[in-house]
């Protein structure tokens, strides 16, 4: 039995104006840069641990104005033995927490914990202020938001028990080994040995400095030479000594170096790349969490840390990415972690997945597993997540049905908007057939991405997208989220109706495969005077539709003719949802 931050809730900090996320014992928080996720972890971290660094920046900025006060809300929660949320804390929970922090609905308890921080007037200086709510308020109820209730009994918390750990994506195990602030060395500074173990290593700590100098003709002369100090020294003088390696045990740690190799050489740490190194400091957390666990087994009191880590990812390659999830994962306490890394999203559960958003202000999306079965679960992550995980990190998603569509798409993008997919944060994904959009527009919604269809308009593949669009539990109308082509067409067939023939024959004798000169004079005439259906058939054969694509794509943009209607009328749904202003051609 333990607890756990169920519910954290940000107004008027940094760029979380009005926010709310829940939490699990592992949550994965992914998105764009500049979406909000380093902002919450210093929210939880102004609650829960160092609040010295907040500065008139720190404040939410509207309209030239800043806000006046932060506030950061805790939901905690007591949870049984397999993290379901339990109606009440244990004893020794609640003696630690005290009753009188404690509410209950009737049915559940938890603990509801208020920070606000503001500007003393008088003094310059920030003040923070803590209190218990009286209940736990909707997000938003009758025009109120959270934030506007009642703060509740004025109190103070700060929990040893409850110790917060923030680790930036900025660390070096070569730089917490210099400073005895960090997790190292902190847990060096408290190494202890037994009065025999200390006499026993001291021991053989001289014979083996006795040995060294002995051995060494150098060393040798050089403490010959330094005698010389006894003639004039007005003291007690017990020799001289020459001490290569540290003379007392509890000077030990201030030498230390770190090795690392293969099965055949070892190297100091400082030869490693930062990728070794950030990971190194990563795990001498998880050892001084474990260091602290442990002790806190042996003296019998309650222990839950929480972890807030910062690019787990970063100067990993793809595998190490993965398993480095899994060691996270396996510390004690709770853990958010924020990740650019596919990889770690990927081996994460579908359930410790938020995605945050930004549109006009900040928000949390999360795919509601209760409301899916374990097949539905597995094909989000088998076709979705595993093979296309870096959607999570797109502004808008545009899924159809084939490769011709995803090769050809980006191209018409570049000429419509002026500039990349990429540089407009837009994914365009084929999900291999009509009967495969609804995992994908299943993991958009819920992580609240917004997206779009481009179909083919076959009778049976409009029927087909219209039913998962119904099942993907989203109020959006179909006629919002879907641009289909012309009845009966799919992509090919569409760009011969637009009257793009010429082009169509252009890039077929440029990508045909003339065996020779009077091969060519042959073929060419018959190419030009393809019909509709010669045309058709050669572009949309399976074996070549993916390099006729974009190569059709590139000959329409070059031929100066406006785009396809249909493409058009794609982009200006694209334009629309982002709000994107100056695109069109």
């Amino acid at each position: 039995m333990s607890i756990l931050i169920k519910t954290v809730r940000v107004a008027g900090f940094r760029g979380l104006e009005n926010f709310q996320i829940d939490l699990e014992k592992t949550t994965v928080l992914t998105g764009m840069n500049n979406t909000g996720k380093t902002s919450l972890l210093k929210a939880m971290q102004i609650a829960l641990g160092n609040r010295q660094f907040i500065s008139p920046d720190d404040f939410f900025i509207r309209d030239n104005s800043s806000c006046e006060e932060i506030t950061i809300d805790l939901l905690i929660v007591p949870v049984d033995d397999s993290g379901d949320e339990s109606n009440d804390f244990i004893a020794d929970w609640e003696l630690l927490l005290t009753t009188d922090r404690i509410r209950t609905d009737g049915l559940k308890s938890f603990i509801p914990l208020r920070t606000i921080c503001t500007l003393d007037p008088i003094t310059s200086n920030y003040k923070t202020q803590q209190f218990i709510l009286s209940d736990w308020p909707e997000f938003k109820s009758n025009n109120i938001d959270w934030y506007q209730h009642d703060n509740g009994r004025r109190t103070s918390f700060h929990f040893d028990e409850i110790p917060f750990f923030y680790m930036d994506a900025q660390r070096d195990i070569m730089e917490d080994t210099k400073q005895r602030s960090s997790y190292i060395g902190k847990m060096l500074a408290n190494i202890e040995y037994s009065e025999k173990d200390i006499e026993e290593i001291e021991t053989q700590i001289k014979l083996l400095n006795e040995k060294t100098v002995s051995s060494s003709d150098v060393l040798s002369n050089i403490k010959d030479t330094l005698k010389g100090l006894d003639s004039v020294m007005n003291s007690q003088s017990h020799g001289i000594e020459i001490t290569p390696f540290t003379k007392k045990v509890r000077d030990l740690n201030k030498g230390m170096s770190i090795y690392y190799g293969d099965n055949k050489d070892s190297f100091p740490m400082e030869y490693h790349g930062m990728g070794t190194r950030s990971w190194s400091s990563l795990l001498t957390l998880k050892s001084f969490i474990n260091q602290l666990a442990i002790h806190a087994k042996k003296k019998k009191v309650v222990f839950f840390p929480l972890l807030a880590i910062e690019e787990p990812e970063a100067h990993l390659h793809p595998n190490a990415q993965k398993k480095i999830f899994g060691q996270i994962d396996e510390i004690p306490g709770q853990k958010i972690i924020s990740t650019h890394s596919p990889y770690i999203a990927a081996t994460a559960e579908l359930k410790q997945i938020r995605s945050l958003y930004k549109n006009e202000q900040v928000y949390c999306g999360r795919i509601k597993i209760d409301k899916l079965n374990e097949e539905d679960i597995r094909q989000i992550k088998r076709q979705v997540i595993s093979h296309r995980g870096e959607i999570i990190f797109s502004k808008l998603i545009v899924f159809f049905e084939g490769e011709t569509e995803e090769q050809a798409l980006p191209i018409f993008a570049k000429k419509y908007f002026c500039r990349t997919h990429v540089e407009i944060g837009l994914d365009f994904v084929g999900v291999g057939g009509e009967g495969n959009y609804l995992p994908f527009i299943r993991f958009a919604e819920g992580l609240g991405m917004p997206w779009l269809i481009f179909s083919d308009a076959e009778p049976s593949t409009k029927k087909s997208v219209v039913k998962q669009v119904e099942n993907c539990d989203t109020a959006k109308n179909t006629t919002d989220v879907v641009v289909y082509l012309d009845d009966g067409n799919n992509f090919e067939r569409q760009l011969i109706v637009d009257g793009f023939q010429n082009e169509i024959k252009e890039c077929i004798l440029n990508l045909y495969e003339f065996c020779n000169e009077q091969h060519r004079m042959t073929k060419e005439p018959e190419i030009l005077n393809y019909d509709d259906y010669e045309l058709y058939k050669e572009i949309a054969n399976k074996y070549k539709k993916t390099k006729y694509g974009p190569a059709v794509a590139e000959k329409i943009v070059e031929s100066g003719k406006e785009l396809p209607p249909k493409i058009i009328a794609l982009f200006n749904k694209i334009e629309t949802t982002l709000k994107l202003e100056g695109a069109g051609a």
